[in-house]
């Protein structure tokens, strides 16, 4: 059985995707995000960065001790290792997942939330980081759609890395990209969304957070947007009482 210590995000929805593609067998422990649940010291103790996703695999590789693992690309690495599968065994084949996931994890990701953040949840309007952020996922999105123009997955057969990168190109309205500019991508986002595996992974979403705020609250924003370690620190001994 694995604990999956979730919140519904792209980084938390790529875990659920997994999970569910694999028919493995969890149980999903919600943190709210908006609500400071990340700074209990339960979660701290297996996500020490105070980030979802995080989980806890109670029946690991070779047996022993239970394993947690926070980081989502680390987990889905871990989870493919775990059942040899969504990850090519051959050396090239492997060399070509990791380096897609990697940058799922160091380009579209970070660089989609920045925009997301500027775009989407900051009071004062900045036009050169709403521009900056915007031209990044925008050019982001070409590289995935002419990685995709000769084969129906980022690294050949579906995999993690496609697992990876699709919950944020599905938000891609939020991102203001207009994906049938890419028409590889769309094709790419599309296939996957229509997966079963998929569709229960969101539904799971929506059982667990109904409504998604659009605007956050300032409670809300002083939790997820202005944290520094003296504030985590405070946030944690008030966890604790």
């Amino acid at each position: 059985m694995i604990d999956l210590h979730y919140w519904t995000t792209p980084n938390g929805h790529k875990v659920t995707i997994f999970l569910e593609e694999a028919g493995l067998p969890y149980k999903i422990f919600p943190v709210n995000i908006g609500k400071g649940e990340q700074f209990k010291r339960e979660f701290l103790a297996i996500a020490p960065n105070n980030r979802i996703p995080a989980m806890v695999d109670h029946d690991p590789p070779g047996g022993g001790a239970p394993i947690a693992v926070f980081e989502s690309g680390a987990m889905l690495l871990y989870l493919a290792d775990k059942i040899g599968r969504f990850i090519a065994q051959d050396v090239r084949g492997r060399t070509d997942t990791l380096q897609w996931l990697f940058w799922q994890m160091g380009n579209l990701g970070p660089m989609s939330g920045q925009n997301n953040h500027f775009s989407n949840y900051t009071v004062d309007k900045y036009p050169y980081a709403i521009e900056r952020y915007h031209n990044e996922v925008n050019r982001l999105y070409g590289v995935l759609d002419r990685r995709l123009a000769d084969r129906a997955f980022v690294a050949g057969e579906y995999s993690i890395a496609d697992m990876a990168s699709y919950p944020w190109i599905a938000i891609h309205e939020r991102q203001h990209q207009p994906i049938a500019d890419f028409p590889n991508l769309k094709r790419w986002h599309d296939a996957i969304k229509a997966r079963p595996a998929v569709e229960r992974a969101y539904a799971k979403a929506k059982e667990i957070n109904p409504n998604p705020p659009g605007i956050r609250t300032a409670e809300e924003r002083a939790i997820l947007f202005g944290q520094s370690a003296a504030s985590v620190a405070a946030a944690v001994r008030e966890a604790a009482r």
